[in-house]
């Protein structure tokens, strides 16, 4: 118990800590081995300040979870990255990964900043906002100088304003369809951006993982989600829009493994879960019946593959549990 018991953090606001400290000894262990190899100077400068912000994070968590009694977690360490591993990434490669780690990374910190009551704790999660931001506007004009970024498609404007004046408009599963409308393409455009850094991580996990369930896992993942980026390539090809480019082919042919099998599943299961949310987003916003339908097929697919994720995680006894209410029946059996 805390002295001040009126101004202890919240459940939420442990919540948030537990699971930044979780995701940032994760992101240094991956960033330490992307530093080893990486020869582009401005994506080496990128990732040294990537680094720094995270093992910053780490050390105003610590004291901020003592101050509550509450465990540090144990999260990822040393042990869980070999950074004498070959590459892994192209460097190219490696830009686009941090671009969608930004982006979770932003989405993450506006949640915690708007969950949060304490001031100490609203004024922490907005100073991560702000890095986050910068970081994340220093690897977009990074990309579009190397000319790598895969742009959304353009639209012609119209003449004027628009009011829908025909049902048709939310057709979708018979007869003619009416062309997707911008949202719905941002929708798709980077959820399938998403999706195709969660196959690159599947393939080159799946080359290197020690465990063969875990190999024979990444392998199945990355078959998922690569015909779920053929299910929305689908609907922007249908009305002649481009896709997102494809990485598969700047993953190296190293076996040798730069981190745990522990750290790999979680990076994994954590990523899937997370794309559950986004197209639960681009689910609410879609006006054509049969993308809100393909978006729920997707849903329920990556959510069967999320849970056969965590059981391996809890068969080789890697799932650290998140925080904790207590169990008052058990208490009162104890009791």
């Amino acid at each position: 118990m805390t002295k001040n018991n009126d101004n202890r953090l919240t459940s939420v606001e442990i919540a948030n800590l537990w699971a930044q400290y979780m995701n940032d000894s994760m992101s240094i262990c991956v960033i330490s081995h992307m530093l080893e190899h990486c020869k582009d100077k401005d994506t080496i400068k990128l990732l040294e300040h990537s680094l720094d912000l995270s093992n910053s994070h780490i050390k105003k968590i610590k004291p901020m979870l003592k101050k509550e009694n509450y465990p540090i977690p144990k999260g990822f360490t040393k042990k869980d990255v070999n950074k004498h591993a070959p590459q892994l990434f192209s460097d190219n490669l490696i830009l686009v990964y941090m671009q969608v780690m930004g982006l979770h990374g932003m989405n993450s910190y506006s949640l915690c900043m708007t969950t949060s009551v304490r001031k100490d704790q609203r004024d922490y999660f907005s100073a991560c906002i702000n890095e986050a931001s910068t970081l994340y506007d220093r690897i977009i004009g990074l990309m579009l100088k190397k000319g790598i970024i895969s742009k959304p498609p353009h639209l012609n404007p119209p003449d004027g304003v628009e009011f829908v004046d025909d049902q048709q408009y939310l057709a979708g599963w018979f007869g003619k369809k009416r062309p997707l409308n911008a949202v719905e393409v941002s929708g798709l455009h980077y959820n399938i951006v998403k999706t195709t850094v969660k196959v690159v991580l599947e393939l080159a996990f799946s080359q290197v993982a020690e465990s063969k369930a875990l190999r024979s896992y990444f392998q199945r993942g990355a078959k998922i989600c690569e015909r779920q980026i053929k299910e929305m390539k689908e609907f922007l090809s249908d009305d002649h829009l481009p896709a997102p480019k494809n990485w598969q082919s700047e993953i190296t042919d190293s076996t040798i493994a730069p981190f745990s099998d522990k750290l790999m599943l979680f990076h994994v299961v954590t990523l899937i879960s997370v794309a559950i949310g986004y197209y639960g987003a681009a689910l609410s916003v879609a006006q054509r019946r049969d993308l809100a339908l393909r978006y729920t097929k997707l849903i329920g697919e990556i959510g069967l593959y999320v849970e056969d994720g965590a059981s391996l995680m809890i068969k080789n006894g890697w799932l650290e549990k998140p925080p904790m209410f207590n169990d008052r029946e058990a208490l009162a059996e104890e009791k």
